[in-house]
């Protein structure tokens, strides 16, 4: 990285222990925002500058409201910590409009014609993430301790907004989930026997807490990488998980082998996961918390691709048609 400031950022964030996206995604905007103001140093700069910025982006990039959000986080945490100036509560900038947009489901049937050609070695993951709500990188971070088959719960930590949550397991996923761990079981004893491998990586306080930790199987990935590789941070070598990349390009092809028209990524299965439960009778509030949403209103918006038979909206053409007043 050429800018020093920039890599003093970084050093920063590392230090901390911020994920490798987030300090991506701050870096990223951070050096957009010295760049649009001519490679003036933050210090130099102050809300007028922040402000500006940050309406640029609405009215001429025409960015979308979480990627406008998604800058102010970076220059938030830019002026709190680094600059120590923290910005004021009052900023007065354009934001972005918020367009509602309604999520992509698919049927029950497209479900099941997608799982029926998505390449095997992603099936699982593609059942885990409709059948109990998980969004991606909560399916590919699972450890195999996150598996209860007791009581037929995943636990997921740290999901989207450090969140923690117990979801759904399907009854049906028991004996795939036991082969998989199965699989994982042959990598962590070969990596056992590997003199330079340092264990699986856990985050910084749990390593200190748990220092045999990171050599249990309990604590290894459900879903590894087939390789081992060089950790970024440690300089040690690790077996991490999956490639979310390879599970979001399976899904697509295995769409369009299906030959379903919509637009399907990963998060579809978890929008139709969330639409299938309101459609088997499922309250909203248990929705809610299997997608551990903080606010039920944003639960609500899959209310609005419900059908559910005789309760759904029905056109007036059709009363028409098939009502007293003859054909059309």
């Amino acid at each position: 990285m050429a800018s020093m400031f920039l890599t003093q950022v970084r050093d920063y964030m590392m230090a901390r222990r911020y994920a490798k996206r987030t300090i991506d995604t701050y870096l990223h905007w951070i050096k957009f925002f010295i760049l649009f103001h001519k490679k003036r140093h933050p210090a130099q700069l102050a809300e007028p500058e922040v402000e500006a910025f940050l309406t640029w982006l609405a009215v001429e990039r025409h960015v979308a409201f979480k990627t406008q959000a998604t800058a102010l986080n970076a220059l938030a945490f830019l002026y709190r910590h680094i600059v120590q100036r923290p910005l004021s509560l009052q900023l007065n900038f354009n934001p972005a409009k918020t367009p509602q947009k309604l999520p992509v489901v698919l049927t029950r049937a497209e479900v099941a014609a997608l799982l029926r050609w998505i390449e095997p070695k992603y099936k699982l993951l593609a059942q885990l993430m409709y059948g109990s709500g998980l969004r991606l990188m909560e399916a590919v971070r699972l450890r195999v301790k996150d598996i209860d088959f007791d009581y037929l719960s995943v636990m997921v930590w740290q999901g989207k907004g450090n969140k923690n949550r117990r979801v759904t397991l399907a009854l049906e996923l028991t004996p795939s989930l036991k082969q998989q761990i199965t699989a994982v079981q042959l990598f962590w004893q070969a990596d056992l026997q590997n003199p330079v491998y340092a264990g699986v990586w856990l985050p910084f306080a749990l390593a200190i807490k748990y220092p045999a930790a990171p050599k249990e199987l309990n604590w290894h990935y459900l879903f590894p990488s087939g390789q081992l590789s060089k950790d970024p941070q440690a300089g040690c070598i690790r077996r991490h998980h999956l490639d979310e990349s390879c599970v979001r390009q399976a899904i697509k092809i295995a769409a369009k082998k299906a030959g379903i028209g919509k637009n399907v990524t990963c998060h579809t299965l978890r929008h139709s996961f969330a639409t299938h439960l309101l459609e088997s009778g499922a309250d909203i509030r248990t929705v809610q918390e299997q997608l551990g949403h903080s606010d039920v209103k944003t639960t609500q918006i899959y209310t609005h691709v419900l059908s559910r038979g005789g309760n759904a909206v029905k056109s007036p053409l059709s009363l028409l048609l098939h009502g007293d007043g003859g054909s059309v």
